[in-house]
C-alpha cells in the first residue's frame, strides 16, 4: 500500500467558493494600539480585498477595510478557509462583535433575518416540545435564542418525505421543519 505521506498528498483541496458574496463571521474584534479596530474570522465564501467597503449585519456598520493580515503577514486578498485580522476605519470595538458577518456593501449584503426555516432534529430532550418554545442556537459564530414560532412539519430522518403537517408538538428523535424567530439581532443565510 502507499505511505501516509503518498496518501496526504493525493487528497484534493477543497474548491474554495470565491465566487459567493463574501462572508466572514466574526470570531473576535480586538483594538490594538496604534492600529485601531481589528475584526478576525475566517471567510467563508467570497473573496475580501483591502479598500472593500463591507458592511457588519446585524449591526449594520459600514466601513473600509484598510488592510488584511494573515499570520503576522500582510495579504492582497483574503479567500475561503483564511483566517484574518482584518484593519477597518473610524469603527470602534463596542460598535461591533462576536457574530456579526461581514460582508461587501456591492455584493448582496449580509442581512438581519427577522425569521428563518430551519431543519431541526430534537435529540436528547425530556418531554414535548411545542411553539413557543425558546432554545439557544449557534449559528456560524452566534449564540442567540430563537423561538419555536411554528413546527411546519415532522419529516422523515431519512427519506427527508413530509410525515405529518403543522404537527401540535416534537419530541426526541423527531425531525422537523421549524419556523424560527430569533429574539435579539441575528444573521442567517436563508
Amino acid at each position: 500500500g502507499r505511505s501516509l505521506l503518498e496518501a496526504l498528498d493525493l487528497v484534493e483541496p477543497p474548491s474554495r467558493p470565491v465566487d459567493k458574496p463574501l462572508r466572514l463571521p466574526l470570531q473576535d474584534v480586538y483594538k490594538i494600539g496604534g492600529i485601531g479596530t481589528v475584526p478576525v474570522g475566517r471567510v467563508e465564501t467570497g473573496v475580501m480585498r483591502p479598500g472593500d467597503v463591507v458592511v457588519f449585519a446585524p449591526a449594520n456598520v459600514t466601513t473600509e477595510v484598510k488592510s488584511i493580515e494573515m499570520h503576522h503577514e500582510s495579504l492582497a486578498e483574503a479567500v475561503p478557509g483564511d483566517n484574518v485580522g482584518f484593519n477597518v476605519k473610524n469603527v470602534s470595538v463596542k460598535d461591533i462583535r462576536r457574530g456579526n458577518v461581514c460582508g461587501n456593501t456591492k455584493q448582496d449584503p449580509p442581512k438581519e433575518a427577522a425569521d428563518f426555516t430551519a431543519h431541526v432534529i430534537i435529540m436528547n430532550h425530556p418531554g414535548q416540545i411545542s411553539n413557543g418554545y425558546a432554545p439557544v442556537l449557534d449559528c456560524h459564530t452566534s449564540h442567540i435564542a430563537c423561538r419555536f414560532a411554528e413546527i411546519e412539519s415532522k419529516i422523515d430522518r431519512r427519506s427527508g418525505k413530509e410525515l405529518e403537517k403543522n404537527p401540535k408538538s416534537v419530541k426526541s428523535c423527531d425531525s422537523a421543519m421549524v419556523k424560527m424567530i430569533p429574539q435579539k439581532p441575528m444573521c442567517v443565510r436563508s
